[in-house]
């Protein structure tokens, strides 16, 4: 009886919790949506600010930095639960892989350049096996043509793809369990900005 109970609680909990969920996906679909036809046809800065306005619905702080020598970030977003990211977009041709090479640059300056707490490469194309390899065994997220069509298209936010974990489960080497590590800290010019307002 206890155990049959507890089956009709926890299918129940399932029910609303997946009807919030598809609530969430439209009211994000509602605000933007981006085909990949449309992501194709766009130029290499156009799909950087259309990464950041994803972001952006998703619920980030998320602005565009690409530039020559960007080191490896073109669009730095903060999140409360979820800290900072940074974002290497490759606009390919359709059909195009994204190599190793990118994962090591990213992995290289996301953490001691950018201070973030994740980094990910985005492309329109594909990844090689041994880029996808390396991004998950050095913690380099990777959204690939399919994955982006989730995202873009059909509204999982990008936190989700990419199962980022939350500040309060992140742990820093000798922080206590009640500690919550500092996302990153402030640059210089990020304090300045704060002070101006």
């Amino acid at each position: 009886m206890i155990l049959a109970l507890l089956g009709l609680v926890a299918g129940a909990v399932r029910v609303v919790s997946s009807r919030r969920e598809d609530a969430a996906r439209a009211r994000r679909l509602s605000v933007l949506r981006f085909s990949l036809a449309e992501l194709d046809a766009m130029d290499d800065r156009q799909f950087e600010f259309a990464l950041r306005d994803l972001l952006i619905r998703d619920g980030w702080s998320a602005r565009q930095v690409g530039q020559q020598g960007d080191q490896a970030a073109d669009v730095i977003a903060d999140h409360p639960l979820y800290g900072r990211l940074v974002v290497q977009a490759k606009h390919t041709k359709v059909g195009a892989k994204v190599g190793s090479q990118v994962m090591y640059q990213v992995n290289g300056t996301a953490g001691p350049v950018h201070r973030a707490n994740a980094a990910t490469v985005v492309t329109n194309g594909g990844f090689t096996r041994d880029a996808r390899q390396w991004g998950e065994r050095h913690a380099v997220g990777w959204v690939d043509r399919e994955r982006l069509c989730s995202w873009a298209e059909r509204g999982a936010p990008l936190h989700q793809l990419l199962q980022l974990p939350t500040l309060a489960r992140r742990r820093l080497p000798g922080a206590r369990r009640t500690r919550i590590a500092a996302p990153y800290a402030q640059t210089d010019s990020e304090r300045r900005m704060g002070n101006a307002r």
